[in-house]
C-alpha cells in the first residue's frame, strides 16, 4: 500500500472537501429559502447522516421529522467539512467557511504560538512561568475552560460549569485558558480568539437583531465571532460534567455515560430553546425578544452511536447502541435516541404555532458531523501511542486521534535538522509514520504539500498540523468499547442531514453535493441580509443553498 498522499486524492479532497459550493452548483437553481423570515430556527443532531433521516421519516411516515419533509427541501448529499470535528463543523454552519479560513481543526489542538494556561501550572504543583520557553501548547476548547474543571478527573461538577447558564463569563476560567503574548503581556485567549471569519451571529446582531444559541460547552463562546459580541446569549450547560440530574447515576459519570442522561441533558438545551420562542431568556427568568437567530445542538444520537450499551442511569439494561446493520437499521437505544429528538422538534413546531410565528421562521436541520462506521464489523479500535514517538515530536508536539489522526511536531523542532542523523526532523518524521501506517492504521498520509493545498501551510501558519493521518474505514483510536467516532473524512463521517422547512416551503429533494457551510448565507439571504457581509462567503466562494431549476 502507498502511504504518500498522491496528488489524485489531493485534487479529489479539493473537489469534494473544499471547492467552493459555488462552482458545485454552477447549474444555477432558486434560493432555497427567499428573504422574507423573521427568525431561523438553526438545530445540529450532531452524529445524524443522511441516511438516518430517510431511513426515519421512511420508518416513520407520521413522525415530526416527515412533518418538517413534507414542506422542506432535502439535501441528501449534505457534506460537514472535514476534519468532521465539532468546532469546525459548527463553525462552518455559522461562518460559512471550513479550517482554511476560519482556522479551527479541532476543538482539541495546538498552537505553535501559544504557552499552557496558568492552572495547568497549578494542577502540578508548579510554579507558573508565564509565557517563557518554548511557544506551542495543545488547545483545550472543550470543558477544561470550565471554573470547575478538575484536572485529576477530567470531569465538571455540575452542568452549570460554576457559573450561571445564559451568562456565558460566569461559567468560563481564564485562568483555564492558554495564553499568548500581547504588547508584551502574557494574557488568556479566549474562544472567540480563535476564529478568523466572522459569524451570522456578528452580522444579525449588528443589525440590531437578537441573537441566541445552546450547545454543550461554554467553550462555544467561539461562536460569538472574532468580535466577542456576536451572541446575546449562550446557553451552555456543560455535558462532560458529573451527571447530577439522573437518580441513577455513579460518581464519575458525565451525561454522556448512559442513554438517559444524555437525554435529560439535551432536555435542558430544549426548554432554553421553547423559552426563546415563548419571548424569554433561555431560563425563563427575562422576557427578551424572540431572537432572530437561536437554536441548539443534540447529543442524544451521537452517545446513541457510540456508547456500546446501557449505563447506570439506564433503567433498561438491554439496550445497546448503534447500528443493527450496513444499511443503518439502527439498534434499540438508537432508535430511542431519534425519537427524543424527533419529539423535540415536535414540541418546537407547537411551540412556534402556538406562538403564531411558524409562518415566520425557517427551520433548519443538520448536524455538526457523522459517526463512523455505520457498519461496526468494520470497527477496529487501534492505539494512537505511536504518534507521540514520531522525530520532532518532542516534548512540545501534540497529536489527536479519533478516526484520523491530527500530528504537530514541536515548533522548535519542526524545521530543525536531527543532530544524530544530519536529517530534519520533518523528513524522519513522514518517514516514521509512513513505516508505522500499518500499524496506525494509516490509509493515506498528508504531509505539507498536501495540508498547504487545503488548509495552510503548517510551516507558516500557527495552527495547521503538519501532518494528516486519513485512517482505514471503521479505525478508531480508543482502548474502550466505543463503537464509533467522528473526525475523519469517510462518507460515514462526512455525509450528514440537512432539511430546510416553513409551512410556505413546497416539497423538494436536491440530489448531488452540498456543503454544511452553505447554511451560513442562506441564513442570512433568508433574514433578508446581505451573505457577502460573511468572510468566507467571499474568502472560500460559499453560495447560498438552492433549489435546482
Amino acid at each position: 500500500m502507498k502511504h504518500r498522499l498522491a496528488g489524485a486524492l489531493v485534487a479529489s479532497l479539493l473537489a469534494s472537501s473544499f471547492l467552493s459550493p459555488a462552482a458545485a452548483l454552477a447549474n444555477g437553481g432558486t434560493p432555497a429559502a427567499p428573504p422574507h423570515y423573521k427568525h431561523v430556527l438553526l438545530v445540529s443532531v450532531d452524529g445524524m447522516h443522511a441516511v438516518d433521516l430517510k431511513r426515519w421519516i421512511g420508518t416513520h411516515p407520521y413522525s415530526n421529522f416527515a412533518l418538517l419533509a413534507a414542506h422542506g427541501v432535502q439535501y441528501p448529499g449534505a457534506y460537514t467539512t472535514g476534519p468532521s470535528d465539532s468546532f469546525p463543523g459548527m463553525l462552518a454552519q455559522v461562518t460559512g467557511g471550513t479550517p482554511k479560513s476560519a482556522g479551527l481543526f479541532y476543538d482539541d489542538s495546538y498552537d505553535r504560538t501559544e504557552y499552557k494556561s496558568k492552572a495547568f501550572y497549578t494542577s502540578q504543583g508548579l510554579t507558573d512561568p508565564g509565557c517563557v520557553g518554548p511557544a506551542g501548547t495543545e488547545v483545550t476548547n472543550f470543558e477544561a475552560l470550565d471554573k470547575t474543571y478538575n484536572f485529576s478527573t477530567g470531569l465538571v461538577a455540575d452542568y452549570t460549569a460554576g457559573g450561571t447558564l445564559g451568562q456565558v463569563a460566569t461559567q468560563l476560567d481564564p485562568d483555564n485558558m492558554q495564553r499568548k503574548i500581547v504588547d508584551g503581556q502574557c494574557v488568556p485567549v479566549y474562544p472567540h480568539q480563535y476564529v478568523r471569519d466572522n459569524t451570522i451571529f456578528e452580522i444579525i446582531k449588528a443589525a440590531g437583531r437578537r441573537t441566541a444559541w445552546s450547545d454543550k460547552h461554554p467553550a462555544y463562546e467561539d461562536l460569538a465571532g472574532p468580535s466577542g459580541k456576536g451572541l446575546d446569549e449562550l446557553f451552555a450547560p456543560e455535558i462532560n460534567s458529573q451527571d447530577t440530574l439522573d437518580p441513577g447515576a455513579q460518581t464519575g459519570d458525565d451525561y454522556t455515560k448512559s442513554y438517559t442522561g444524555v437525554r435529560t441533558y439535551d432536555t435542558l438545551k430544549v426548554n432554553a430553546v421553547v423559552n426563546w420562542i415563548d419571548g424569554y431568556d433561555g431560563s425563563r427568568t427575562t422576557k427578551q425578544a424572540v431572537p432572530a437567530i437561536f437554536g441548539m445542538n443534540f447529543q442524544a444520537v451521537s452517545v446513541g452511536q457510540k456508547l456500546a450499551k446501557a449505563g447506570a442511569a439506564d433503567a433498561d439494561k438491554t439496550l445497546v447502541g448503534g447500528y443493527l446493520d450496513a444499511k443503518a437499521t439502527p439498534g434499540n437505544a438508537l432508535t430511542l435516541q431519534f425519537q427524543f429528538v424527533d419529539d423535540a422538534l415536535g414540541k418546537f413546531l407547537a411551540e412556534l404555532q402556538r406562538q403564531r410565528i411558524d409562518d415566520q421562521t425557517l427551520v433548519i436541520v443538520s448536524a455538526k458531523h457523522g459517526q463512523s462506521p455505520i457498519d461496526r464489523s468494520l470497527r477496529k479500535a487501534i492505539s494512537d501511542a505511536a504518534y507521540g514517538s514520531a522525530p520532532g515530536f518532542g516534548a512540545n508536539g501534540f497529536e489527536i486521534c479519533d478516526d484520523e489522526a491530527l500530528v504537530w511536531l514541536s515548533p522548535e523542532m519542526q524545521q530543525g535538522v536531527d543532530p544524530a542523523t544530519g536529517k530534519k526532523y520533518y523528513d524522519e518524521a513522514r518517514a516514521y509514520l509512513e513505516a508505522n501506517a500499518a500499524q496506525l492504521q494509516i490509509q493515506q498520509l498528508l504531509g505539507r504539500e498536501a495540508v498547504t493545498k487545503l488548509f495552510q501551510d503548517p510551516f507558516k501558519d500557527s495552527r495547521a498540523p503538519d501532518f494528516v493521518a486519513i485512517t482505514n474505514h471503521g479505525a478508531i483510536c480508543t482502548g474502550g468499547s466505543k463503537l464509533a467516532e467522528h473526525g475523519g473524512f469517510s462518507n460515514d463521517d462526512r455525509n450528514v442531514l440537512l432539511l430546510l422547512s416553513a409551512p410556505n416551503l413546497q416539497p423538494a429533494t436536491v440530489e448531488g453535493r452540498v456543503y454544511t457551510t452553505q447554511i451560513a448565507p442562506t441564513i442570512l439571504t433568508a433574514l433578508g441580509l446581505d451573505p457577502f457581509k460573511l468572510d468566507a462567503v467571499r474568502e472560500e466562494g460559499t453560495d447560498i443553498l438552492r433549489v435546482s431549476r
